[in-house]
């Protein structure tokens, strides 16, 4: 017995954008956390908790969300992780004590050092497959589709 045929476009996984950036991202990302974070003993979301962190702190769990674009559970899982392991630290605001502020502990600044230049060094070497100008350009379309599907989003949601 035959299946029907699509009475519309076929999609080609293969060369569909969104599958192609997800198994381009979950590839990076696999490579990156064996190499990396597994033997510090972190999720990639912990890293990516970690890494906003070490940029931007402090930052409400809020905020986190905001800037890794990972839902609030999944932040919060990470949070919880990092906590126990003494990596981050939680400040009460003192003009509000219903908020509250995360930042890196002293352990968690001393492992975040340790690997992002481990982290850059892969994306480096991972950059070395494109030429100066196709990384240049690679750059400036992942923004532009960055800014485009934060507009799609807005507009659908």
């Amino acid at each position: 017995m035959t299946s029907p045929k699509p009475a519309g476009p076929t999609l080609a996984l293969e060369r569909f954008l969104p599958y192609r950036l997800s198994i381009l991202s979950q590839l990076v990302s696999a490579s990156v956390h064996d190499q990396y974070f597994e033997p510090s003993r972190l999720t990639i979301p912990q890293w990516r908790v970690m890494a906003v962190l070490g940029r931007y702190a402090p930052l409400s769990a809020s905020a986190v969300c905001e800037r890794t674009i990972m839902d609030k559970v999944t932040v919060s899982r990470a949070t919880a992780g990092l906590f126990d392991r003494g990596l981050i630290e939680r400040a009460t605001d003192d003009s509000d004590r219903r908020k509250s502020a995360l930042r890196l502990s002293t352990a968690g600044r001393r492992l975040h050092d340790h690997i992002a230049p481990l982290a850059l060094g892969y994306e480096a070497r991972l950059l070395k497959g494109l030429t100066p100008g196709e990384r240049k350009t690679l750059d400036m379309l992942l923004d532009k589709l960055m800014d485009h599907a934060r507009a799609l989003r807005v507009t659908t949601a």
